[in-house]
Parts: structure tokens; sequence; C-alpha cells
């Protein structure tokens, strides 16, 4: 009876003394942050949208040091100042992303990356150009570049994202086949790690 409560014992304290050890180790495996920041269209509509602000939220799974997926929501609105029309339209994007990003592995606390990925967003063209603009789905490649500052439980960044647009048929008049277009965008980042 004694041998088998001190292997008890014995056994809870290397439980004991293992989780927190870890937990701190395994700390950083997911990272859930807010994003804020400015985004401008470039290319045909780029000459015609202005810098607007830009936010979203998240998900980021690190399962190596050097290997990370992210997916997440975006949105953004831009102003569009076309002197054809009286009263000019906004265009407000909602949308999804996900990305493979690589960093180096020997950095853990300040990780600078790399990433691309695959994106869909939903343009919706709010106000006057009925004819000129109509709202609709496309289909984006992005490509980011960023710093990340990782401490205990907490993440911040600073990252500068551009999206190839595929198609944006949201503005079929102001683009043409030669001149593709992109979104550009800056933003700080806030979050917790799990």
């Amino acid at each position: 009876m004694l041998r088998r409560f001190l292997q008890g014992g014995a056994l809870m304290a290397v439980v004991l003394c293992a989780g927190p050890a870890l937990a701190q180790k395994k700390q950083g495996d997911v990272n859930v942050f807010l994003r804020g920041g400015i985004g401008d269209y470039t290319g045909d509509l780029g000459d015609l949208a202005s810098t607007g602000p830009l936010w979203g939220l998240t998900l980021n799974l690190q399962p190596t040091t050097f290997l990370g997926f992210e997916v997440g929501y975006e949105g953004s609105q831009n102003k569009v100042s076309d002197s054809r029309l009286f009263d000019a339209p906004s265009l407000v994007r909602n949308g999804g992303s996900a990305l493979v990003k690589v960093s180096p592995p020997f950095l853990t606390a300040v990780r600078p990356f790399a990433g691309v990925g695959l994106g869909l967003s939903y343009v919706d063209v709010r106000g006057a150009g009925e004819g000129l603009y109509d709202s609709d789905l496309m289909e984006e490649i992005p490509l980011a570049l960023g710093l990340e500052f990782n401490t205990g439980g907490l993440t911040a960044g600073v990252r500068g994202t551009y999206r190839l647009l595929i198609d944006q048929d949201f503005a079929n008049v102001t683009s043409t086949d030669d001149n593709g277009g992109g979104l550009m965008d800056a933003s700080l980042t806030l979050g917790a790690r799990f």
C-alpha cells in the first residue's frame, strides 16, 4: 500500500511539474488578433478610389517555428471620386482569406514573416453609381509581409498586404483587360496567444 502511495505521489509530482513547462513551451501555437489600418486600390480603380479604413479578425496556427497558417475575416471601405457622378459611391468590401506563412525558425519573440494565400471578397457598392459600379464577388491572391512581436500571452505586429484581384467586375467601366489592379493595405495587429 505504501509503495502504491509513493508511486502515485511521484507520478502526481511529475505531472504537476511538467504541466506548466509543457504549457509554457506550447504557448503561442494559436494566436487570435484584431487588425486595423488603411487600404487603397491600385491600377485603374486606384485612380478613382480614395484611401480608406481597414479592419479584420484573424486566427493564426503556428505548428512549427517557421511555418504558420492563417484564416481570417477582413473588411474595408473606400470612397470613389468619379466626376461622372454627383454623389460618389463607397466600395465596402467584406471577405475572408487563408494564408500560408513562413518565417526564420530561430526568431520567435520578434518574428518576420512572408505569406501567400487565397481570398474571396464581396464588394458592396453603396450610393449612386448604377451602371458604372455593381456589387460583386471578387477572387484575390493575398501576398503579405510583416513583423510580429510575441511575449507571454500577447501578440502584436505590423503588416502590409497586397491583394492581386483576379477579377474586379464591380467596376467594369473603369477596368480594361490590359490593366489589372489590386488592393494594398497596411495594418497593426493586437491579440492573444494560446
